[in-house]
């Protein structure tokens, strides 16, 4: 019997340190691209690189390409490993420059050329900056919201308090709590800090929400986006694709600047049409 209590001490200890362990450091996991950031990548061809100002006095790292007369943009937020430079190089290349199209990417609070530390508060915050800077230098065009994995969660809260086209969303997650007791079952729930309730947020929109999703994504399962597909209601039409987590990214970006590309309205002056 004593053998028995030491073992089930020793497991109830080990289980108190893991959580205490995750209680301090859950954003490092959150958040890794800040935390274990990859180094700086150079400027994509056709891009600007910019500051954006937070209304809390952070300054962010972003890729800038300015759209065509009448033309939408795209404010595109990466994953929580990535940085905005793939995703700017995507938006600039056909069917999306073709159509006109502009782009805004940036880098979250403590990612490579932001200042500050990430949290969700500060993600959101982070993106409504860049919704406020994409207004200010393109005055009166339509916006798309465009996110991978965190960064879909991200667009549909910056989506909240917007007047954005569309949601254009790539291995999407109805909720962080849910995510994250897939992953760790053992690990409570009220102890997350940053639950990002996509599934409660997104449910206020009208504007048309097109998810694009991995059949073999092990990080969010399909059942996750199909979630929250189901939260946003008949707005929403979900694209289950082979792949993975990042192998999808793009493969539906035709069909996308063809939905959301009809929204824009008869004043984009592009030169060329995506096909």
């Amino acid at each position: 019997m004593r053998l028995l209590a030491g073992l089930v001490l020793a497991a109830l200890l080990l289980y108190g340190l893991a959580l205490a362990a995750l209680a301090v450091g859950q954003r490092r996991f959150l958040y890794p691209g800040a935390y274990r950031p990859p180094p700086l990548a150079p400027v994509p061809p056709g891009l600007e690189q910019i500051a954006i100002a937070t209304a809390d006095g952070e300054t962010l790292h972003a890729l800038w390409h300015a759209p065509q007369p009448g033309c939408g943009i795209v404010i595109t937020f990466h994953g929580n490993g990535g940085r905005p430079e793939p995703h700017a190089a995507r938006f600039v290349a056909d069917p999306w420059r073709a159509a006109g199209w502009g782009v805004l990417a940036l880098a979250y609070r403590g990612y490579p050329g932001s200042t500050g530390s990430p949290s969700e508060d500060g993600l959101i915050r982070d993106g409504r900056a860049a919704l406020a800077e994409a207004a200010a230098r393109a005055p009166g065009a339509p916006i798309l919201l465009h996110g991978h994995s965190l960064g879909a969660a991200v667009a549909v809260a910056v989506a909240e308090g917007a007047s954005a086209i569309g949601l254009y969303l790539e291995a999407p997650f109805d909720s962080m709590t849910r995510t994250v007791r897939l992953h760790a079952p053992l690990a409570p729930s009220w102890l997350l800090r940053d639950t990002y309730r996509s599934d409660l947020r997104i449910r206020t929109g009208t504007a048309p929400v097109l998810i694009v999703q991995g059949r073999d994504d092990p990080v969010v399962p399909a059942k996750l986006a199909l979630a929250l597909a189901a939260a946003a209601g008949p707005r929403a039409r979900i694209e289950l694709v082979p792949g993975d987590h990042v192998s999808i990214l793009g493969l539906r970006d035709r069909e996308a600047e063809a939905l959301f590309g009809a929204r824009v309205g008869v004043g984009c002056t592009a030169v060329g049409t995506a096909e």
